[in-house]
């Protein structure tokens, strides 16, 4: 497994593509479809989102169309993709919105691209948010919940800091430190480092 981070559009998201054997996953394509395609090495299997801010989902339907890949999104977000454009920052956009073939809210196993995926629901940034874990492979991918030194914001429409908190020690708590983090904006971390040093868990760690 080979796993590439594209990082698109203006406001930095990490776009990932984790290449399995013979198929590959894109996960939060957020914009730059175009750049995202001719990344692509092998056919997608499907497109993974962990929430819909416009930031991450501004590439999924040109990346459907493209593939044909199904696109998994959160039940509870799929209203804000289908009515992308109603949910833009002033300045942004338009978007395409999109109906996902498959959702999720967490718990559920996925097996793609020859990797067993666990769907972890981890709201707080975004109502309907989830992280999806390779614990084969020692991976999180966890959108816009804990950063570098950092956590996701929890002052957009839906989201809250008691929530989001929750889910940083949802995880904290069920994968190992040696985990490897790789988060919608910056630069990959492990579980173990931010739980050590990352700031804003000095509290969970109280």
């Amino acid at each position: 497994m080979n796993v590439r981070c594209l990082t698109v559009g203006p406001l930095a998201e990490n776009c990932w593509i984790v290449d399995g054997a013979e198929r590959a996953i894109v996960i939060d394509p957020g914009d730059e479809g175009d750049r995202i395609i001719e990344a692509l090495e092998q056919p997608v299997e499907a497109i993974l989102l962990t929430h819909t801010h416009f930031d991450h989902v501004g590439a999924v339907a040109q990346l459907a169309r493209h593939t044909g890949a199904p696109v998994h999104c959160p039940r509870i977000e799929v209203p804000v993709l289908k009515d992308i454009n109603s949910y833009l920052f002033p300045g942004y956009g338009p978007l395409e919105p999109y109906d996902p073939e498959e959702t999720l809210e967490g718990g559920e196993r996925l097996t793609l691209a020859g990797c067993d995926i666990d769907v972890i629901f981890t709201p707080g940034h975004s109502p309907g948010h989830v992280s999806f874990s390779i614990p084969d492979h020692g991976l999180l991918f966890d959108g816009d919940v804990l950063f570098q030194g950092s956590i996701g914001r929890p002052d957009l429409p839906g989201g809250d800091l008691a929530t989001l908190m929750a889910s940083i020690a949802g995880l904290l708590d069920a994968l190992p430190d040696d985990t490897h983090v790789l988060p919608g904006h910056g630069p990959a971390t492990t579980l173990g480092r931010e739980r050590a040093t990352n700031p804003f868990l000095h509290e969970l760690a109280r």
